[in-house]
């Protein structure tokens, strides 16, 4: 199955392992909760999702790879304790706590989290001392005498033995132990993914045009060439660096993420042809409103791939755009409801900057506690940064008034700029999205180039809350000439389903 669907079946089962019963038992018991096995290709997102799966449902996640570990540290170590029947006096070893279940104990003390995944990476290729171990492991959830706690649940992963010279097949016991699917490299799936995480345009676009390139293995005299989703991802994050640092990209440098020369320098000459678009397109003025004919004109006589390109790109620089906006107003929500909390307080006559000062404090802690323990998203560190910005801003706004009506009411004008700034960044950015449509409608009609815009739009969650929330005309015309063009397509599918001469299901 692709990994979508792998991603499904994962937080399904996550959901089944944990549910309770009225009394609080688990409807599956623990003992009966075979972990979970997902072997596929090496970078396809299988690590990726576990994070995803954790987030969506707010619980815990623990990782590690099983490469490195010995039995000792897998186990724990043994030690000599004394024991007794009877008149019967002997020496018996113990073991300490195998330090992945210790880890899932000092997670919970950080966190707060009693609920989470356990998610072992790579364990078919762990070491010949502990892979007898690792049978009781997979039955039972227990290293040594240890048992993994019973609401979290146990997740695999590893690669097939033709990608992982360390890899081994598991037989039939083991096989017989857990639930295994199967992961195969699925473009489309990967594609949805790349949109809602803003991976770069120039890497959708080629993909889009060649799909071939999307995960590849292949021997060679000198060695393995490939390339793979991860590979994609990563370099989307250093391409978007690098640009905003004005620096070079080479053949070379993408080289090191796309480890397939031909793939490699294919992309290369895309991306360069991907720039030159940025620039002799002028995006920026195309979403301004104040492009010129000259530009319309040669969108018109270019090739499809190169105005995918031309799309992709406006696409990025609304979403962008947009980004920001939706940032911005989840800032001033939570310095709203924070301002809502303390009026009482300040109203009364506590000193404005001791009691902000007290929630930055808060803030700050949290953020720590969080960062330390992995359980914050790079976005969700990025919003409470600017949160306690914002509120550092409103602590020297009002050290002219000291407390009472008079201090509320300076926080609330303050309050009332934050508001008309991120109303502006609104406003902005949906002018930038009706001059795309007046762009596109001018150079290219209400063909095929307007269906691709408008579906890329309404695949990306940022632009449509954006489209949601502050409206578009422009979409909300086109969207249903797509939605009717769907309906169109899938009436002569099925139309051709029923013929004749139509191939037998």
């Amino acid at each position: 199955m692709n990994i979508a669907d792998a991603k499904q079946q994962v937080k399904d089962t996550v959901e089944a392992y944990l549910a309770v019963d009225d009394v609080g038992m688990h409807l599956i018991e623990p003992a009966s909760q075979r972990p979970l096995f997902l072997i596929g290709a090496p970078g396809i997102g299988k690590t990726a999702i576990m994070g995803q799966v954790a987030d969506e449902l707010g619980i815990g996640l623990v990782s590690y790879s099983m490469t490195h570990h010995t039995r000792q540290s897998a186990l724990g170590l043994p030690f000599v304790v004394d024991g007794a029947h009877g008149a019967l006096s002997y020496k018996a070893t113990e073991y300490t706590m195998s330090e992945i279940i210790a880890s899932i104990y000092d997670y919970m003390e950080q966190t707060g989290l009693e609920r989470g995944i356990l998610f072992l990476d790579e364990i078919n290729c762990v070491s010949e001392t502990l892979y007898p171990s690792m049978l009781q492991f997979l039955q039972f959830k227990t290293f040594g005498r240890h048992r993994v706690p019973d609401n979290w649940i146990v997740v695999c992963a590893g690669n097939p033995p033709e990608y992982n010279k360390s890899a081994r097949e598991f037989d039939i016991v083991t096989l017989d132990r857990v639930r295994k699917i199967d992961v195969e490299p699925d473009f489309e799936s990967w594609k949805a993914y790349a949109k809602e995480s803003g991976v770069h345009p120039s890497i959708l676009s080629f993909l889009e045009i060649e799909q071939d390139c999307f995960y590849a293995v292949e021997s060679a005299p000198t060695g393995k060439r490939f390339v793979s989703a991860r590979g994609w991802t990563d370099l989307s994050r250093t391409l978007a660096t690098l640009e905003r640092m004005g620096k070079t990209v080479t053949v070379d440098l993408i080289g090191q993420f796309v480890q397939d020369s031909s793939i490699s320098e294919r992309f290369a000459v895309y991306y360069e042809l991907f720039c030159k678009y940025r620039s002799d397109y002028q995006i920026g003025a195309i979403l301004e409103g104040s492009w010129t004919r000259d530009v319309a004109d040669r969108a018109q006589q270019a090739a499809f791939d190169e105005r995918l390109a031309v799309l992709n790109l406006m696409v990025d620089a609304i979403e962008t755009k947009t980004v920001e906006v939706l940032e911005r107003e989840a800032v001033v929500i939570e310095v709203r409801d924070i301002l809502r909390q303390i009026k009482g307080r300040i109203v009364s006559g506590e000193p404005v900057d001791a009691v902000l000062e007290e929630i930055v404090k808060d803030h700050e802690a949290q953020l720590v506690t969080r960062h330390s323990a992995g359980t914050a998203p790079a976005d969700e560190m990025r919003l409470s940064k600017l949160v306690i910005g914002q509120l550092r801003t409103l602590e020297r706004v009002s050290t002219s008034v000291n407390g009472g009506e008079a201090a509320f009411d300076a926080l609330g004008e303050a309050y009332a700029r934050l508001v008309d700034e991120m109303r502006q960044l609104a406003n902005d950015a949906s002018h930038r999205l009706e001059n795309a449509f007046e762009f596109i409608v001018h150079t290219f009609g209400n063909e095929r180039e307007m269906l691709v815009f408008v579906s890329d739009l309404s695949t990306r969650s940022t632009t449509m809350r954006l489209i949601n929330t502050f409206g578009s005309d422009g979409y909300a015309a086109y969207s249903e000439r797509l939605a009717v063009q769907e309906r169109r397509n899938d009436l002569i599918s099925r139309a051709n389903e029923l013929a004749l001469d139509a191939p037998e299901a």
